[in-house]
């Protein structure tokens, strides 16, 4: 078979959609992680903190994204308004009323620009 030097059209159109996947943005490809919390995964905090509030790596969507705080008897104590931040699609937050010493657990799930869930759960404690 002679070879034209030039490539097939299906081979053309795979070298378009690599190089579409290597040029699209990360955020537009990748899952969201957490990447920071506060209070942090596994702390002993000294006093209640007025709201919890976790950043991933990529923009989240707000319809999609839960978080809730439970105690130990797995009661929610979270004061129900958790969401995505206006300011920041990075941010997930939930306001929490003056929790008393113990341990509390905070349970996330987020859904990617990119369509996929990610979700998790962490501890803390207050003194």
């Amino acid at each position: 078979m002679a070879c034209s030097g030039r490539p097939s059209l299906g081979r053309a159109r795979a070298l378009i959609f690599a190089a579409a996947l290597l040029l699209a943005p990360p955020s537009a490809r990748a899952h969201a992680f957490p990447d920071h919390a506060d209070p942090r995964v596994g702390a002993s905090v000294s006093a209640s903190p007025p709201e919890v509030r976790i950043w991933f790596d990529g923009e989240i969507e707000p319809v999609f994204s839960t978080i809730r705080v439970e105690n130990e008897n797995k009661e929610r104590v979270d004061r129900g308004d958790g969401g995505v931040s206006v300011e920041d699609h990075r941010l997930l937050t939930v306001r929490i009323p003056l929790l008393a010493p113990g341990k509390y657990r905070v349970y996330w799930s987020v859904v990617a620009r990119d369509g996929h869930r990610t979700e998790g759960d962490y501890p803390f404690k207050v003194k």
